[in-house]
């Protein structure tokens, strides 16, 4: 079954997690029906100046603007299963973990949350205080799933890249995506 999801880029530090979750669903293509594609405010600012380069949405992609409420995700109807928000701000955890549905991706992330579909929200901050981590905790409490971009070793990467691409995997693994991704006991280490 071809899955429909969405991903949101908000303007946390941590772009190049966005670019390489990009460069893997455009590698999974085949098991995507549809990918909805949100930038908050300040998202495509940091991705050019972290990466020096423009975002270049290519297919499967479809960029919605961040206050086009008529996006199909915008509502319970639809049949879009999970939202990816990477990296996820701090402040667009505190919108949600509240309630406050503000713009498209708090939107959808409400309409997750309420239709009992995937929410993975991937932080990229450090530390965390204790208001991040009570928001955190009030999103899991509703059935969200929290993923730091926090990377793992075991794969030995070698790039910058390649480091994030053990956080991109894990995601694409929690949202049912099936992706070659290194597995604890299944390589040589």
């Amino acid at each position: 079954m071809k899955r429909k999801i969405v991903v949101a880029v908000t303007g946390a530090s941590g772009s190049v997690y966005a670019k390489i979750l990009f460069q893997k669903l455009r590698e999974i293509k085949d098991q995507l029906k549809e990918v909805g594609v949100i930038f908050s405010t300040n998202a495509l600012d940091i991705w050019k100046f972290e990466l020096a380069e423009e975002f270049d949405p290519v297919f499967p992609f479809r960029v919605y603007e961040k206050d086009d409420f008529y996006a199909p995700f915008a509502s319970g109807s639809s049949n879009f299963e999970t939202l990816i928000i990477c990296p996820c701000s701090m402040g667009t955890i505190g919108r949600i973990a509240n309630g406050i549905s503000n713009d498209l991706i708090t939107r959808a992330a409400d309409v997750m949350l309420k239709e009992k579909r995937k929410l993975i929200l991937v932080p990229r901050e450090t530390p965390f205080s204790l208001i991040h981590l009570e928001n955190m905790k009030t999103i899991a409490l509703a059935g969200g799933i929290i993923c730091p971009a926090t990377p793992s070793f075991y794969s030995k990467p070698q790039t910058i890249e390649e480091l994030a691409e053990t956080v991109v995997e894990r995601i694409l693994n929690l949202a049912g995506l099936d992706v070659n991704s290194f597995q604890w006991g299944n390589s040589n280490l």
